[in-house]
């Protein structure tokens, strides 16, 4: 176990570096096109474009698939040589084709994606995507490359990479904001402003995938390029992805009737950049808590799943949920108080704040509810079981579609970000219950009467500090206070609520006299300097 605590004290410190600076960065784009703006909405749109692909290749088929396929691999004769060297071959070759072939249908894919923007802003979103497109390269070889080193163990260079990407992205948005200023009209921007912004966002692409070319050496293998793709269980991977391909392109598709339907927001109103700096908000806690502990349990459920060792699968199950319930649920608790200050650094006034925190509230309804569901997913995946979450992610998907096209049919357009942000909390929250019920039908008791009431435990605990951390934003004035006047105020109030919030739950806990206090002061222990798990 001490192994999973380094990893995750790794991945987590690399993981908030990487956020921190990531916020960063929205802030300094904020600054140079606005949030809601006809502009920041074109931007987003086409630099969404390749990571809809890398959500493809990264969520679906690499961390579904390769991880526990390398994991196998590593009891071949020559340790996986062969069957990396013919993997790395093939993705490449697919990566280029397709970032080629998306690069040259940019105009469509654009109209595709925001068929209600105007033409003029269409113009502008299709020269970015010029730009943007190419990163599809780019993601794929970072998502290849970093997920192979996680199959070695090797967690460190996958999520510290994002951080040098970031400072490119800063440096470069601070000096369209030297030579430009701010630009949110469409009609401001010349070919000089649109090459420096697309230039900056895939530039930092590419020096991210370049870093973790460094670290190969620490996998102990050696990959050259090998076009027989024959012979080495390639089979099994097209076999297992084919599920996992169908579910990720049902997820794209949902995505895309989001976009389309958000394309209609007009200026000054929540629309693409409020949504995805919203996601960015919800993605904090997801990424520092979930990923950081349960990307090392999922390597060791893979193995433990390999052998055939069941009880193990179910120990490691209900340890990773308990673990990721007693962070995930204070930190939903504390974002959703601070929400409106939150929201506020990424944006230009606290009227746009107040728009930014709705969508986000609506997001962090299913936070607590898509930790379970990375570790139940993964469990699938660790047995090679991918047709099972491709259709409980089918119902999830036509859900999302379904109240999508629902909220652009009863909201008003400045509660449509909201609305469909709504919707998809939902369709998870429906998801995460079946694919529960599912894995349980299939490995029997999941240790549901252990993890369950430690949730409910961890929701009692977090509901007075929730409710403290709410008296204090009122008592400084609430939306109309100084926490959400300005960014560095804001930043300020977030870091007081959040502290607050914490205490709180921690004493809350200690009156419930939860057992799993002990677990979280081995983990903060873990993560003081100088301390070893």
């Amino acid at each position: 176990m001490s192994g999973i605590g380094r990893a995750s004290t790794l991945i987590a410190a690399g993981t908030i570096v990487s956020r921190l600076t990531g916020f960063l960065r929205s802030i300094v784009l904020v600054s140079a096109v606005g949030a809601t703006s006809a502009a920041g909405n074109a931007f987003t749109v086409a630099n969404q474009l390749p990571n809809n692909i890398y959500a493809i290749i990264s969520t679906g088929l690499l961390s579904a698939v390769v991880v526990p396929q390398i994991v196998k691999a590593a009891t071949h004769d020559d340790g996986g040589r062969a069957f990396i060297s013919k993997l790395f071959t093939l993705g490449t070759v697919v990566l280029l084709v397709t970032a080629v072939l998306a690069t040259l249908a940019a105009p469509w894919l654009v109209q595709l994606y925001a068929p209600d923007f105007p033409p003029d802003q269409q113009a502008l979103a299709t020269a970015f995507a010029y730009w943007c497109l190419p990163q599809i390269l780019f993601y794929g070889l970072y998502a290849l490359v970093g997920e192979a080193l996680n199959a070695r163990r090797v967690y460190g260079p996958f999520t510290w990479a994002p951080i040098v990407n970031n400072v490119v992205s800063i440096a470069g948005f601070v000096a369209f904001i030297v030579l430009f200023g701010q630009s949110r009209s469409v009609s401001d921007w010349t070919p000089q402003m649109v090459a420096l912004m697309g230039a900056t966002a895939t530039g930092g692409i590419v020096v991210q995938a370049g870093i973790l070319f460094m670290f190969w050496r620490r996998t102990g293998l050696s990959v050259r390029p090998d076009f027989r793709w024959r012979g080495v269980g390639l089979a099994d991977i097209g076999r297992l992805a084919g599920w996992t391909f169908l579910m990720v392109l049902a997820g794209q598709l949902a995505g895309l009737v989001q976009s389309r339907v958000l394309s209609a927001a007009a200026a000054d109103v929540a629309g693409a950049m409020v949504t995805a700096n919203a996601w960015l908000l919800f993605m904090l806690p997801y990424s520092i808590i979930v990923l950081s502990i349960g990307t090392p349990y999922f390597t060791q459920l893979s193995e433990h799943a390999h052998a055939g060792r069941d009880d193990e699968v179910r120990r490691d199950i209900d340890r990773s949920i308990r673990t990721l319930g007693l962070f995930i649920v204070v930190a939903a608790a504390a974002l959703a108080v601070a929400a409106v200050p939150a929201s506020r650094i990424f944006t230009d006034s606290a009227a746009e704040a107040r728009q930014a925190a709705e969508v986000l509230l609506c997001f962090l309804v299913a936070l607590v509810p898509l930790a379970v569901l990375f570790v139940i997913q993964r469990t699938f995946y660790a047995y090679d079981d991918t047709r099972t979450p491709f259709w409980f992610t089918l119902v999830q998907c036509v859900l999302v579609v379904v109240t999508a096209l629902g909220a652009r049919a009863v909201l008003p357009v400045e509660h449509l970000a909201a609305g469909i942000a709504l919707g998809q909390s939902l369709a998870s929250i429906v998801q995460v219950v079946l694919a529960t019920w599912l894995l349980r039908r299939r490995l029997g008791a999941l240790h549901l009467r252990s993890w369950l009431p430690a949730l409910a435990r961890f929701i009692v605990a977090a509901a007075p500090a929730a409710l403290v951390g709410g008296l204090i934003f009122q008592a400084t004035g609430g939306v109309d206070g100084w926490m959400a006047q300005e960014k560095l105020p804001a930043v300020l109030g977030a870091g007081i609520i959040g502290v607050s919030v914490v205490l709180v739950y921690v004493g809350a806990l200690a009156l419930l006299r939860a057992p799993e206090l002990s677990m979280a002061t081995s983990v903060v222990r873990r993560l003081l300097p100088g301390r070893r798990g």
